[in-house]
C-alpha cells in the first residue's frame, strides 16, 4: 500500500516529521507555459481512469513549468512539473482538472510526502531556478540526462495579484484519487502566445516523450506569479 501513516487526528508522519492537511504554501514564484499537444498520445500517459479533455479535435492541453517553493509546509525546494487536463472517464466538464504526469523535485522529504500522501508523481533531480529582471528559467535534469530548460517572462511591471482559485488535480494513490488545491498570489503575469517562451529538450526519455507528443511547439501562453500562494487538501478516492 502507498500509503503513509496516519494518526487519529489525520496528521502524517513522514521521515519522523508529522504533516497536517491542508498544507500550506505561504510563499513561492510559479512558472508555467501551456502547449497543446496530441490527445491521442496523451491518452496513452494518463491510464483508462481518465480521459483528455480536448481545447480543439485531437489536441489537449499540456502545461510544463517549475515552483521556487520558498515557505511552504513540505520545506523550501524547487519542482518541475508535466501536467495533463483531463476528467474522470465518463464524467461531465465540470469534473475537468489536471493530471499530474511528472512532479520531480529536489528534496528528499517532500518527494516523500507528496508521493504518500497524495500519490503525486515525485522523484528526487536536479531542479534548477534562475532569475533575470525580465525573465525566470527553470532547467529539469533526471537521472544525469537533461530534460528541459524552459523560460518564461517575468516581467515585474506588469504584474498583479491573482484571485486565490479553487482547482482539482488528479493522480493515483492505490487508484484514481481526486485533490482539491488552492492556488492565488501577487505579482502575477500572464502573457498570451509565444512571446518571451523558450524551450529546449534535451536527451533525457522523457525529453523523447515530449517530442513525441509535438513539442517544441509556440505556447499558447505563459504564466508568472511572483509570490504564490496556496493550499493542498486531502486525497479522495475516486
Amino acid at each position: 500500500m502507498n500509503e503513509a501513516a496516519v494518526d487519529r487526528s489525520g496528521k502524517y508522519r513522514i521521515q519522523g516529521r508529522e504533516v497536517s492537511l491542508p498544507c500550506i504554501v505561504r510563499d513561492a514564484g510559479s512558472a508555467s507555459a501551456i502547449f497543446l499537444v496530441l490527445s491521442e498520445r496523451v491518452q496513452r500517459l494518463v491510464g483508462d481512469a481518465f480521459e483528455v479533455v480536448e481545447m480543439m479535435p485531437g489536441q489537449t492541453q499540456l502545461v510544463l513549468g517549475f515552483v521556487d517553493y520558498r515557505d511552504n509546509d513540505l520545506g523550501d525546494y524547487n519542482e518541475a512539473m508535466v501536467v495533463f487536463m483531463v476528467r474522470p472517464k465518463g464524467s461531465g466538464p465540470e469534473a475537468d482538472g489536471t493530471f499530474i504526469y511528472q512532479l520531480p523535485v529536489n528534496q528528499s522529504f517532500t518527494c516523500e510526502a507528496g508521493c504518500k500522501i497524495w500519490g503525486f508523481p515525485k522523484t528526487v533531480q536536479q531542479v534548477d531556478v534562475a532569475y533575470a529582471d525580465e525573465w525566470v528559467m527553470g532547467r529539469l535534469v533526471m537521472d544525469g540526462k537533461h530534460v528541459f530548460t524552459l523560460t518564461i517572462p517575468r516581467r515585474p511591471a506588469a504584474a498583479a495579484d491573482a484571485p486565490e482559485l479553487e482547482m482539482t488535480t488528479y493522480t493515483y494513490l492505490d487508484g484514481p484519487t481526486a485533490v482539491r488545491f488552492t492556488t492565488g498570489g501577487s505579482g502575477a503575469n500572464m502573457s498570451p502566445g509565444p512571446d518571451g517562451v523558450e524551450l529546449e529538450l534535451g536527451d533525457h526519455p522523457l525529453a523523447g516523450e515530449l517530442r513525441a507528443l509535438g513539442l517544441p511547439a509556440p505556447a499558447m501562453m505563459s504564466a508568472w506569479t511572483e509570490h504564490m500562494r496556496g493550499s493542498f487538501g486531502a486525497p479522495r478516492k475516486l
